[in-house]
């Protein structure tokens, strides 16, 4: 890491208050949005983005605010949900600039719904990561390499709240304030560490990678399901969580707020058969709970009338050449997944980039699980290439893992 990009946190940290040229207007008129489009067009170099969620309320991810930064136009404000079916002129401009966002994948989801889609990508956060940052959160790393320090206090907040308060839109203005000063530093960061292809290549991975379709085993996550120890109430588990999901998508509330899991668990060990019997159930007697009774109860119904072959196991299936198969303590697949991790930790602390930005684990264990035959650095190769490796990561780690998978099968055969 440069010396010179560590002189901030030598000083004490400039308090950012507010943005520099005042607080915006909302915008929240169609007229006002082709006007900001407009000046946007008129500004300079890449555009800094961000968009706020409400994924402890709302079911969805869609965008309830959108923050806009440009170098020669200024921020904007922007209120997506009266403006539906209007952002065609904003993405004409905006869609073919280099974005600025940090942690780019949680908020492309939503912009995207929008028809906002960059053709080129700076995620502030990865490239933070890349360059080997412990702390990369935008407050922390602003404060190390701008010296500026950002105030907290809304990222969590309902920002489906109609109005809303000055002081969250003063928040989230400062969310864009100095992301595009900060691009720059971790650009000639990069640069000067001879990772500038590396954080490219990620950046584009990051902007094209397709939204993984859901698991259908989902309700397997449910918080202590593992108390559960009977197929019949699994069933009941799962049921009562497929019902949770559809009121919750149907009513766009985030699940836990219409049924905690921890209900859930409680009414498939105890499978009440009527409304008051439900009520007694903790978790269940809310008035939001009780005015759904009749959806829980059918829920529970319905797994009453299924065959044995119908349960679910107790435990979920796996597929050993899953890429998420853990290999069982003391067999060659452990003894494998150890060396492998061995070689890639020796690389990681030489290039300074964590361990799951150089290979993700799952293509780790996959290759331990699974290993190609014959074992050489061009089938190991096609197994990352399968796994979506990126090429930097695949010409850092090929070879390393050639080596570490042969060398345990030649000792134990």
């Amino acid at each position: 890491m440069s010396e010179a990009h560590s002189e901030h946190s030598e000083h004490e940290p400039v308090p950012l208050l507010a943005p520099r040229e005042g607080l915006p207007p909302l915008i929240e008129k169609p007229a006002d949005l082709d006007d900001a489009a407009h000046a946007l067009q008129s500004g300079r170099g890449p555009i800094a983005v961000d968009a706020e969620r409400a994924s402890a309320f709302r079911y969805t991810a869609r965008a309830y605010l959108i923050q806009l930064r440009r170098a020669g136009a200024g921020t904007f404000l922007i209120d997506p949900i009266p403006l539906a079916g209007e952002f065609s002129t904003l993405a004409s401009v905006l869609n073919p600039l280099e974005w600025v966002l940090h942690a780019a994948d949680q908020d492309l989801p939503g912009l995207a719904e929008l028809g906002l889609e960059p053709r080129a990508l700076f995620d502030t956060e990865l490239a933070s990561r890349l360059a080997g940052f412990e702390r990369v959160g935008l407050a922390a790393i602003s404060e190390r390499l701008l010296g500026y320090s950002l105030a907290k206090g809304h990222g969590s907040a309902d920002w489906s709240t109609r109005p809303l308060p000055h002081s969250w839109l003063n928040y989230a203005a400062l969310d864009v304030e100095i992301l595009l000063e900060l691009r720059d530093v971790l650009d000639a960061e990069l640069q000067h560490q001879g990772k500038s292809e590396w954080a490219a290549e990620e950046f584009e991975y990051v902007r094209t990678r397709p939204s993984a379709p859901p698991s259908p085993d989902r309700w397997r996550r449910t918080a202590n399901i593992h108390t559960i120890r009977d197929r019949r109430a699994l069933a009941t588990a799962r049921e009562l969580w497929l019902a949770r999901d559809s009121i919750a998508q149907r009513e766009d509330i985030a699940p836990k707020r219409i049924l905690p899991d921890a209900a859930i668990v409680a009414a498939a060990i105890r499978r009440p058969r009527t409304a008051s019997d439900l009520r007694t159930v903790p978790g269940f007697g809310g008035p939001r709970q009780r005015r759904r009774a009749r959806e829980w109860l059918d829920a529970i119904e319905r797994t009453r009338a299924l065959s044995p072959s119908e349960l679910p196991p107790l435990r979920a299936p796996t597929d050993p050449s899953a890429r998420s198969a853990r290999p069982r303590p003391g067999t060659d697949a452990a003894l494998r997944l150890t060396e492998a991790r061995s070689a890639l930790t020796q690389i990681s602390a030489e290039l300074d980039i964590p361990l799951e930005n150089l290979l993700p684990p799952d293509i780790v264990r996959r290759l331990s699980v699974t290993p190609p035959e014959p074992v050489t650095r061009d089938t190991v190769i096609e197994l990352l290439e399968e796994g979506e490796a990126r090429p930097w990561q695949i010409s850092l780690t090929a070879d390393v893992l050639a080596h570490a998978i042969a060398a345990v099968r030649e000792s134990t055969e």
